[in-house]
Order: C-alpha cells, then sequence, then structure tokens
C-alpha cells in the first residue's frame, strides 16, 4: 500500500508545473563572455561569425516564454537577457551600421520608425517590438529601477552590457552590479559632493526611480563612490548613440 502511495505522489509530481524557469541561458551566458570585454564593449564582428548560436539561443527563448508558475526573478532574468540578445541581433542583421538609430524606416517619425518599433520578436507565439518589452512587459510588470543599469541598446552612453547572462538566481546580486559598475563610469556618470553630470537615462525615467518614495540622488548615492551631498546641483550629459563596438 506504502509503495502504491509513493507511486502516486512521484506521478503528481511529474505532471504538476516546474517551481522554476526551464529554460537555460547558457548558449547566451557563452556568447557574451567571449565577445563582451571588461568594459562592455561589443566585438560585433565576431559576433557576426556566431550568429548561429545567436539564432540558436533566440530560438530557444521564442519557444519557452515565461510562465506563471516562474519566480519573479526568473522572468525578468529572461526578458532583460530577451531584450539584450534581441537588441544584439538587431545590429547584427544590419551590420556594420555606425549607431543602432541608423536602423528603421527612411521615414524617420519620432516614436513611430524606430528600431525599437520593428516587430522581428516572437516569443510564445506573440510578435514584440523592443519597445514592448522594456516598457509594456518589463516597467510595467516590475517594480525595480535597476533595470535601467541592466537593458543595453546597443549604444556608447547605454550601461555596460554584462558579460554574463542574467539568472533567477543571481539577479539582485547583478542588478546592484550593474549599478555601480553603471554610476561610477565617468564616462556615463560624474559624480562630486556638491554636483554630478548623469546620464540621461536618470532623467528619462526620472520618475520609476522616485517610485515609493526614493529620488534620483538616493538611487545616485546608493551606488556612487562619491556620494551627493543635500542639495547638489544635477545635470545631465548628452547621449552618446554611437555603436557600443570595441576598437
Amino acid at each position: 500500500m506504502k509503495s502504491l502511495n509513493l507511486i502516486g505522489l512521484l506521478f503528481l509530481l511529474l505532471l504538476s508545473p516546474l517551481a522554476q524557469a526551464d529554460v537555460s541561458h547558457a548558449i547566451f551566458d557563452g556568447l557574451l563572455k567571449k565577445h563582451v570585454d571588461e568594459k562592455g564593449m561589443v566585438d560585433y564582428k565576431g559576433l557576426k561569425k556566431d550568429e548561429k548560436d545567436l539564432k540558436r539561443y533566440l530560438d530557444l527563448l521564442s519557444k519557452n516564454a515565461p510562465q506563471s508558475n516562474w519566480s519573479k526573478d526568473e522572468q525578468l532574468a529572461f526578458w532583460i537577457n530577451a531584450y539584450n540578445a534581441y537588441t544584439l541581433q538587431l545590429v547584427l542583421e544590419h551590420y556594420p551600421v555606425k549607431s543602432i538609430k541608423d536602423i528603421g524606416s527612411s521615414i524617420k517619425i519620432p516614436f513611430v520608425n524606430t528600431p525599437w518599433d520593428i516587430k522581428f520578436i516572437t516569443i510564445g507565439g506573440k510578435k514584440y517590438d523592443l519597445n514592448n518589452i522594456e516598457h509594456g512587459i518589463i516597467r510595467k510588470q516590475f517594480n525595480d529601477p535597476r533595470i535601467h543599469f541592466a537593458l543595453v541598446c546597443a549604444a556608447m552612453s547605454c550601461p555596460p552590457l554584462r558579460a554574463e547572462a542574467y539568472t533567477g538566481a543571481q539577479l539582485d546580486k547583478q542588478l546592484d552590479d550593474q549599478g555601480r559598475r553603471f554610476l561610477n563610469d565617468p564616462s556615463k556618470n560624474v559624480v562630486s559632493g556638491q554636483k554630478a553630470s548623469l546620464s540621461k537615462i536618470l532623467d528619462w525615467y526620472g520618475m520609476d526611480f522616485r517610485k515609493n518614495g526614493q529620488s534620483v540622488e538616493s538611487w545616485v548615492n546608493r551606488y556612487a563612490s562619491t556620494k551627493l551631498a543635500p542639495k547638489a546641483s544635477i545635470s545631465y550629459m548628452t547621449y552618446n548613440w554611437d555603436l557600443n563596438e570595441q576598437k
């Protein structure tokens, strides 16, 4: 009788949905380690040679959309990786380019005909563009401003592309590390006690950083080695849209 009960329990466990993501980011992790340097710059020429592997990873994402029984961190790691991987693929399809902004319709209508509006992504049978993933999913469903330190739109002024894939198990640690790298990189943010020249990202998405009683200043002080004094003056840098390519 006990053996029958044990068999029945095992059968139910096999039928029950997994409590964690069953998609591996190992392929993407290997590509990032191979083609992204310590500054977050990309070897697009080398990555182009491995494009079949990137497409294999994207095919894996396409067939394994996040499920509600995945942990929140696993879902967010999936979508951050998807955004970054599909951005790389978009650049590769048009490479060589000087800037991701060169990609898109020849008739440039602001906020309409941009590379972020090209619906070239299919995940779980649904069509997406990069804006759908960033604004319609990541910003809408996950209340974490640190995503702006992790999403990389292939520009020099973007946060550094991480040389490893995001995972649910390491996500919190990875996002904190991205915040430190981004806020302490003088090519992207310059912080002194009485003033700061910050990335335009902190201006564009200021409302995200001001949620839950936070402020742009408190996020800067959370990660910057030099802390801002109260009432420090803040300005924002011009965004450099040149391709984040290794020289």
